[in-house]
């Protein structure tokens, strides 16, 4: 899986990251708007702000008051070391100056980068490989009858009793469920919030888990967030319901 670096700079200041390796895709934004959904649309395993946009320190503190993006870690790039000190205090989890993040950058990748190790992916395939439990086949059926406050509570108890990493499912649809009640009551930021939290769980998955066709679910789910975004709160009214697909069971379909 590649590491998805996402630069917020105002300049090519960042150009010391290694974007020509294979296995390493650098996004590199000017715009501070499009900070927070590139975190989230390329589940960024790493951020690197530069100290000199204007809205280094916003972006930031934005970043780490999100559920959908606070564990992403994120080094700031500054020759001040009191404006390093800030970003620190702000939450970042780095702040380097340019030299030492060039000479750095494959360590904080290593250990700061949110990248599932082949272990737990191994753990992950093995677990999904599993049939569904029966606690999860009654959120199944809850999900699909629009009874999403009830999978809720299944796939909860389900989630907080389960080890591993095939827990990530059920918060994935748990939290799918969730933002589509939230839609239904009406609630535009609390349907956005809890599809955006959704992504970070999602994406790991196989496409099918547990004979769920989770790429269908990331599909749907992804289809309602982007029209969310484009009606905004004051037309949520024109939401269309046929949008909220019921999760499927067997192989993805293409």
């Amino acid at each position: 899986m590649p590491v998805v670096i996402v630069c917020l700079s105002h300049s090519d200041a960042l150009a010391v990251l290694p974007d020509n390796q294979k296995d390493i895709s650098v996004l590199a934004l000017v715009d501070a708007a499009t900070f927070m959904p590139a975190l989230i649309e390329n589940r960024a395993a790493l951020a690197v702000v530069d100290a000199e946009h204007p809205a280094a320190h916003s972006s930031i503190l934005t970043a780490k008051t999100s559920a959908a993006t606070r564990r992403i870690p994120i080094v700031l790039v500054s020759a001040d070391a009191a404006v390093r000190a800030q970003a620190i205090a702000a939450g970042a989890e780095l702040a380097l100056d340019r030299a030492e993040l060039a000479a750095r950058l494959s360590t904080i990748i290593r250990e700061l980068a949110r990248v599932p190790t082949p272990e737990t992916l191994a753990q992950l395939d093995c677990a999904c490989a599993q049939p569904l439990p029966p606690l999860a086949a009654a959120g199944v059926e809850a999900f699909n009858r629009g009874a999403y406050y009830q999978q809720h509570d299944l796939f909860e108890e389900l989630w907080v009793a389960s080890e591993g990493p095939i827990r990530d499912l059920y918060r994935a649809i748990l939290q799918v469920g969730v933002a589509y009640y939230q839609l239904e009551r009406g609630n535009f930021r609390g349907a956005l919030k809890m599809l955006q939290r959704s992504v970070q769980w999602l994406y790991p998955l196989p496409d099918t888990c547990q004979n769920l066709d989770v790429a269908a679910l990331r599909r749907d789910s992804y289809a309602v967030r982007a029209e969310l975004q484009r009606l905004g709160a004051d037309r949520l009214g024109e939401f269309d319901r046929s949008l909220l697909k019921p999760l499927r069971s067997g192989v993805p379909q293409t």
